[in-house]
């Protein structure tokens, strides 16, 4: 069975093209890194500087987050950071970020949306994440209670 977590739903007026984007643990755990690795095709050159992101975050059909900031300042939420070519030309294009994952989140289906675009305000990317963090997936232990509605990753302090 193949689960794929990370979906590129964008179309022929964006930027980034034949996108395809490795998850490294395939099924990441909280609390810990995860490689992110992205391979494509830059139609022209580009700015990573200037992208900015929107990211909305939703609990099964609930908006629960949205945020606008740039690339830079997303991958720094994240642990990481932009390296190699800042402005890369045309042509093949490829980048990896080790991401440190949240310890806790909230129990629920989580779809995340990332939307971004050019500092000329051109689409660059859109990404549709699906991450299931139920009860069923790595729950915390209840310690007397009726359960926990946070979920929390598997490494201890």
């Amino acid at each position: 069975m193949s689960i794929r977590l990370v979906e590129d739903v964008s179309d022929s007026t964006y930027v980034l093209d034949r996108l395809a984007v490795t998850l490294t643990p395939a099924l990441p755990l909280l609390g810990h890194q995860a490689c992110w690795e992205m391979n494509g095709h830059l139609k022209e050159p580009v700015d990573l500087t200037r992208v900015t992101c929107k990211v909305i975050m939703k609990f099964g059909p609930v908006k629960m987050l949205e945020r606008n900031c740039t690339l830079p300042d997303l991958l720094e939420s994240l642990g990481a950071r932009l390296s190699g070519d800042l402005r890369p030309a045309a042509g093949p294009w490829r980048q990896t970020w080790n991401l440190q994952l949240p310890e806790a989140v909230p129990v629920a289906e989580h779809r995340i949306l990332l939307r971004a675009r050019t500092g000329s305000g051109q689409n660059f990317l859109a990404l549709d994440m699906a991450l299931d963090f139920s009860h069923g997936f790595r729950p915390t232990p209840a310690s007397g209670r009726a359960g926990s509605r946070v979920l929390h990753g598997s490494h201890r302090r």
